[in-house]
């Protein structure tokens, strides 16, 4: 049985502190695991500028790529990772209501309401 090993040169996704903060009162709240549970970024086609973000709180599965940011776990698919590598997760409150936001670098274009987005290179990353 042979294994293939792949090496990832990522730049990471990391927490503000106010989103590490919901981030762990939720997860505390629900009693999950910290060990295995913690916030999953990812991305679908879609909206009008091309891609999504998806945010949801889940288990640590295989093939994910797993960073840690103060003592949180910010669980990626591997398709996903292109799109959002770099980004910081912001937890907002506004008139409009709160929740966790995306900081991308990666994004050239978002609509209006800032749902969707488009990255430089799309054509050159794996479609999602």
């Amino acid at each position: 049985m042979s294994s293939t090993q792949v090496t990832l040169h990522a730049k990471g996704i990391v927490f503000t502190e106010d989103s590490a903060i919901k981030v762990r009162d939720f997860l505390a709240t629900q009693g999950s695991d910290a060990e295995t549970a913690g916030l999953r970024v990812g991305v679908r086609g879609g909206g009008c500028s091309g891609f999504q973000y998806q945010l949801a709180f889940d288990e640590q599965r295989d093939g994910d790529v797993v960073f840690t940011d103060h003592g949180l776990k910010l669980l990626v698919d591997a398709q996903s990772l292109a799109y959002v590598d770099g980004s910081t997760i912001e937890y907002v409150e506004s008139l409009q209501g709160a929740g966790f936001q995306v900081v991308n670098p990666n994004v050239v274009a978002a609509c209006g309401c800032g749902s969707s987005f488009r990255v430089a290179d799309e054509e050159e990353v794996s479609a999602v």
